[in-house]
């Protein structure tokens, strides 16, 4: 939800903040109605009968109910969360303000309603405004490389911003660049007797500045895990992007695979959360394989002792915080490429990580792929994908 706390200047504007403001308190009075039925599920489930079958459905049925109670506490969290969003806007200063106007026109671009920006809670402060140009092909980065000139800041198009300023007019907003980028490299290889890997991965960038990385181990191989491990993706995709942090969309994804009572479908989910301006790394594992951390002072294995997704009615998460520096690796697998190794499996990958001298994702993906295969005779009994990312400072 975005209110302007600008003074507004015309009717148009003035009408735009009190339909803002009519939105968020319709997601407030949502959210409250969303709580109170969550409350309601959790009242004791009401069966007749004492018998051993009652009793049973009488459990299952209270399950089912704190389940949905959960969930629509949690959807309720969220719109309250929308709802109390905030977008402050102030007027650029009438001399900068200018001096821009002129510059983008320079390059046929207009620019209009130039503001500052800085959302509630966010790292950084950033600009937005109104472009428009008789131009083919103009992108929005190019506008971005002009404020960075004139501001002094190192400036890049929103994630939510248009690729492309059209002849029609459009809000465009840029941010501040993040202080770290991030590189990756991915490695897989398909088990023996298979065309297609039970493996997948992910990876997305917020507007907050967070980049997440997401690795799935699906039941099994072939098409059917590579069926369930993309279904859990898609789904964390689409729960991360709606709102929901790491530990609801896991437990909402548990609840629903839970609910299929399918015994050979409780695929493995990790999720690394960055922070891009911070270099704050949220590592979350629900039944996968050990992740490795090099740092300038050694390598850190950071396994995990939780269960796949579906198994219980509740998820096990294990979340571990680390602050990570540039030129620090961050390397993810799936069980494949760690049950290789066989014994001391975990030992084994720590001490080939810390010898590595490479500095490119893809070349480290590569080796330590290369390095399972043929700890195993060359053999591939399992699925197996590397996931690497390295921290560098942006330039």
């Amino acid at each position: 939800m975005v209110i302007g706390k600008r003074e507004q200047k015309n009717p148009e504007q003035k009408l735009c903040a009190q339909v803002s403001m009519l939105c968020r308190q319709k997601l407030l009075g949502y959210a409250e109605s969303f709580e109170e039925l969550g409350r309601s599920f959790h009242d004791e489930a009401r069966i007749v009968g004492d018998d051993r079958q009652s009793i049973l459905e009488k459990c299952l049925l209270q399950q089912s109910r704190q389940v949905m109670g959960d969930h629509l506490q949690t959807v309720a969290r969220i719109m309250e969360q929308v709802a109390g969003e905030e977008m402050c806007y102030r007027p650029v200063e009438e001399k900068r303000r200018k001096n821009l106007v002129q510059a983008l026109h320079s390059e046929g671009i207009a620019a209009a309603e130039l503001c500052y920006i800085r959302k509630k809670g966010a790292a950084t402060n950033g600009i937005s405004m109104i472009l428009s140009t008789e131009r083919s092909g103009c992108k929005a980065s190019q506008a971005a490389d002009m404020l960075t000139v004139l501001l002094g800041k190192h400036l890049q198009p929103s994630p939510g911003s248009p690729y492309l300023i059209e002849r029609e007019p459009h809000c465009f907003q840029f941010t501040e660049e993040p202080k770290y980028v991030a590189l990756t490299g991915v490695s897989r290889a398909v088990k023996e007797g298979e065309k297609i890997s039970g493996d997948q991965y992910a990876m997305l960038e917020s507007e907050k500045g967070r980049l997440l990385l997401l690795l799935s181990d699906g039941t099994g191989a072939g098409e059917d895990a590579s069926r369930g491990s993309g279904r859990v993706l898609d789904l964390m995709e689409k729960m991360l992007e709606a709102g929901f942090d790491t530990e609801e969309s896991v437990n909402m994804l548990n609840s629903a695979l839970y609910a299929q009572n399918e015994e050979e479908d409780h695929p493995t989910v990790d999720i690394c959360s960055l922070d891009l301006y911070s270099g704050e790394c949220e590592i979350c594992k629900v039944g996968g394989a050990a992740t490795f951390l090099k740092e300038s002072v050694g390598t850190e294995c950071i396994g995990g002792e939780s269960l796949p997704l579906g198994i219980f009615q509740k998820a096990q998460t294990e979340v571990r915080v680390r602050q990570l520096a540039a030129g620090d690796l961050l390397i993810m697998m799936t069980d494949g490429v760690l049950d290789a190794l066989e014994d001391d499996c975990e030992e084994r990958m720590r001490d080939m990580i810390e010898a590595l001298e490479e500095q490119n994702p893809q070349e480290i993906a590569e080796k330590i792929l290369s390095y399972a295969i043929c700890s195993c005779g060359g053999r591939i009994r399992d699925d197996m994908t590397v996931f690497v990312l390295c921290l560098w400072e942006n330039a």
